[in-house]
């Protein structure tokens, strides 16, 4: 069912701030991008717009794909991709930087590794503001591109029983995710090992709305009964220190023994840098999806710059 909401927002900053109707209307303006997104067609929409990226931590797919995503558009980027560029290095303080390129730019997306960050952003910018990833906090527009990629692959996000392995405890992919996934009422299961559990809070949170889950170290048991298995890297950066996280590295891995008794229809999904959680056998398998996952990123991202700058198809 296609969603009649209108899109109102001056800022992504979050999807807890999103509602279903909401989400749904912006996957669907996705879905209209998909022939642009995929070169079939050409559009000028956004001719003379300019996004800056502002990106304080590494990144390859949400850089390159938000650049994409504009110049499918017909716009133009700036903006640098290590914070050793920029004057952050100096002392300048984020809300100075935030206030100085809004006025550059017509729009502005943020990575960095303070939690609350784009938050804090979007109060100092001029134009609308996009979270590419907040440390350990949200990553929205990846949530969108995930659940656009679960529509696309299984023809409705709710219903779906999905289970989440990995790294629960410092994934902002899928502190996210399994926001978004409590709006429509999916049964979870939440796969890691027990110092990297999904944070109790958000736990609570479920409970508190009613939605079903359940924690299992196991990822083969797991399996059996699940329509998608997202995985996720061990976050290396965000461990307190190497010995930690030495204790927990190559903790589990995707392969074809681990699939032996999934469901035919399961799809693995991904959101990339992966390690070696997924073995790379299992990218020729019915199961893999994390490489078109990828690729939904830039219809995703094309819809939210158009509806955030007011421009549609």
């Amino acid at each position: 069912m296609k969603s009649k909401v209108e899109f109102n927002k001056n800022h992504v900053v979050s999807i807890r701030d999103f509602s279903v109707d909401e989400i749904g209307y912006v996957l669907d303006k996705a879905e209209l991008m998909e022939p642009i997104a995929q070169g079939r067609e050409s559009t000028d929409i956004l001719r003379g717009k300019i996004l800056a990226n502002l990106f304080f931590e590494p990144s390859t797919r949400t850089m390159l794909s938000f650049e994409a995503a504009m110049k499918r558009l017909g716009g133009n980027t700036i903006g640098f991709a290590s914070p050793d560029v920029s004057s952050s290095k100096k002392g300048e303080t984020l809300a100075d930087t935030i206030t100085v390129t809004s006025s550059y730019a017509d729009i502005v997306v943020l990575r960095h590794p303070q939690e609350g960050a784009a938050r804090l952003a979007s109060k100092f910018s001029s134009k609308p503001v996009l979270n590419a990833g907040d440390g350990a906090g949200q990553h929205p527009t990846q949530t969108l591109l995930d659940l656009y990629t679960i529509r696309k692959e299984k023809g409705e996000i709710s219903g779906n029983k999905i289970g989440i392995a990995g790294d629960l405890k410092y994934g902002r992919t899928v502190h996210s995710l399994t926001t978004a996934l409590s709006m429509y009422g999916t049964e979870m299961t939440f796969i890691a090992p027990p110092p990297l559990q999904m944070p109790k809070e958000i736990l609570r949170r479920l409970t508190d709305g009613g939605i079903e889950y359940e924690q299992q170290e196991d990822i083969g048991k797991a399996v059996e009964d699940l329509d998608v298995l997202y995985v996720t890297r061990i976050q290396r950066e965000r461990f307190p220190n190497e010995e930690e996280y030495l204790k927990i590295a190559d903790s589990y891995n995707v392969n074809l023994e681990t699939l032996e008794n999934a469901m035919d229809d399961l799809i693995i999904m991904h959101p990339l840098p992966r390690v070696d959680e997924i073995s790379p056998e299992v990218d020729d398998t019915p199961f893999a999806r994390y490489f078109e996952q990828a690729a939904n990123g830039i219809p995703i991202r094309m819809a939210l710059l158009s509806l955030l700058m007011g421009v549609e198809l």
